[in-house]
């Protein structure tokens, strides 16, 4: 690394960071408070760009490297290579490093948020777990969120229905970039296991299944089928089943004038009121307050 290091200060640089009594201002509105910009800036070709925090921050960081190469180190002694189309975040709170490759200085777009739901999305889609590789998709996204918000903020910085826009459409590109990872993550095998087991669930919501049932004709470990329905669903395999179930009785309630009873046996369950609990669970009323509830 060079001596001559910068935060910033490049030429053609896009910069904007909200002043206290805005970011007071944005958590304490309604819209806001959950999640919320407070830094924004897009640096070209960032030469001798570096950063250290040793006390991390108090926001969370997303660097997004559009060309060239840089580098972060989150203080674990694995320093991460970050090159083009690439997302790497930096939790709050998290001591860390980062700076531009000596040889091609990254050009990168960047942003800090705050707010509880900030931190939910990255633990939620995995956001943090190092070089996120973006696809082109996401990627052009990114650059039309990053321009919309920061002509929006360049004229308005100021007013809270700007403010919260950007926060929305962040929100918005986090949640895509998260789900078309996640998507992109998935192994063909765990695909087709999926597939079978979803299949499988739905032509038998008459019957009863088990989750060695339910694995041996998947043809997996009990283990490994609920590692993949946790992992896809965010429930265990036999939870999911119930849900389709349940799914299946409010449209029988809805649609047609079969009793409690026979709504019940129509999706493999024998007793009316063991039905009617797992219904109550999962669907928040009962079954016959369900029926006479107003729809559409």
């Amino acid at each position: 690394m060079d001596d001559i290091r910068k935060p910033d200060g490049f030429e053609a640089e896009k910069l904007l960071v909200m002043p206290e009594y805005v970011i007071e201002e944005l958590m304490s509105a309604e819209l806001t408070r959950s999640l919320h910009i407070t830094d924004i800036g897009y640096f070209p070709r960032a030469q001798y760009h570096y950063r250290e925090r040793p006390e991390g921050c108090n926001t969370h960081i997303f660097i997004f490297c559009a060309d060239g190469e840089g580098w972060v180190d989150l203080g674990d002694g694995d320093m991460m290579r970050i090159s083009r189309r690439q997302m790497v975040v930096i939790p709050a709170g998290r001591p860390h490093r980062y700076g531009a490759s000596e040889h091609d200085p990254w050009t990168i777009y960047w942003f800090h948020l705050q707010g509880n739901d900030a931190g939910e999305l990255i633990r939620l889609y995995g956001l943090d777990r190092g070089g996120l590789e973006l696809s082109h998709a996401s990627y052009a996204e990114l650059v039309e969120i990053f321009d919309e918000c920061c002509c929006l903020l360049e004229d308005k910085p100021f007013s809270l229905q700007v403010l919260a826009h950007a926060a929305q459409s962040v929100r918005r590109l986090l949640s895509g970039i998260g789900m078309a990872a996640a998507i992109a993550g998935r192994s063909e095998p765990g695909d087709r296991h999926l597939e079978r087991t979803f299949a499988y669930m739905t032509e038998r919501l008459d019957q009863p299944l088990t989750l060695e049932e339910l694995a041996r004709h998947t043809g997996v470990s009990r283990q490994h089928l609920i590692h993949l329905f946790k992992q896809e669903t965010g429930v265990p395999p036999i939870e999911y089943f119930l849900r389709l179930k349940m799914r299946k009785a409010a449209q029988l309630l809805h649609l047609t004038g079969m009793s409690v009873k026979e709504v019940a046996a129509a999706v493999g369950i024998d007793d009316p009121y063991y039905f009617s609990r797992l219904f109550r669970k999962r669907m928040g009323c009962s079954p016959s307050s369900f029926r006479s509830r107003p729809k559409g």
